[in-house]
């Protein structure tokens, strides 16, 4: 028999028993030692409690938070090659959704500050020019998030910023100057 004719002989019925026996030992192996305790709480083993897996299984969707959420909108006029900072304290993971847009592209970056450490330890997120975006956020570390916008262009253009979310308070720097913005619970 030629080299050729050996490998396209199918393989024989014992070969697909043993081969699917394996598989199916195998895909039970990892039912029983991770599926079950990840994803169901089930750890008929104990590898699941070793594997620390059944720790995923107690997990919630849900966080609860000390404070009330809060939402806030703010729009700024800027003139050709003006510029406006506008950041939101907010603690560390605390979730945020927003919204901005604007007549047309701007330069933007989205970045944060660690708390008390200072504009040398800012965090760049996301720079680009776009006329909107909208998304959600976590905060990485409790300090002031947000964003820069700059108009490059030849017309004045109108900033909106929509944002909910377990933010604190609003910071606008501007013209050399900040000034703080208090933004009350949705609910008290």
């Amino acid at each position: 028999m030629s080299q050729s004719e050996k490998s396209t002989t199918p393989p024989s019925s014992r070969n697909i028993i043993i081969a699917s026996a394996v598989a199916f030992v195998v895909a039970l192996l990892v039912l029983f030692t991770t599926i079950l305790p990840a994803e169901f709480g089930v750890d008929p083993l104990g590898t699941g409690e070793l594997l620390g897996l059944t720790a995923l299984s107690r997990e919630s969707p849900l966080e609860e938070q000390l404070e009330g959420h809060r939402q806030d909108y703010a729009e700024f006029e800027l003139g050709p090659f003006q510029s406006v900072e506008y950041k939101y304290l907010m603690d560390f993971d605390a979730p945020m959704v927003f919204s901005w847009s604007a007549d047309a592209d701007l330069y933007y970056d989205m970045h944060a500050e660690p708390a008390g450490l200072g504009e040398e330890y800012a965090e760049s997120f996301e720079q680009g020019n776009a006329a909107s975006k909208s998304g959600s956020y976590h905060a990485p570390f409790a300090g002031i998030h947000g964003w820069f916008w700059e108009n490059r262009g030849s017309r004045t253009v109108l900033l909106r910023i929509y944002a909910a979310g377990f933010i604190q308070t609003s910071t606008v720097f501007r013209d050399g100057g900040d000034y703080e913005r208090a933004i009350d619970p949705v609910l008290e």
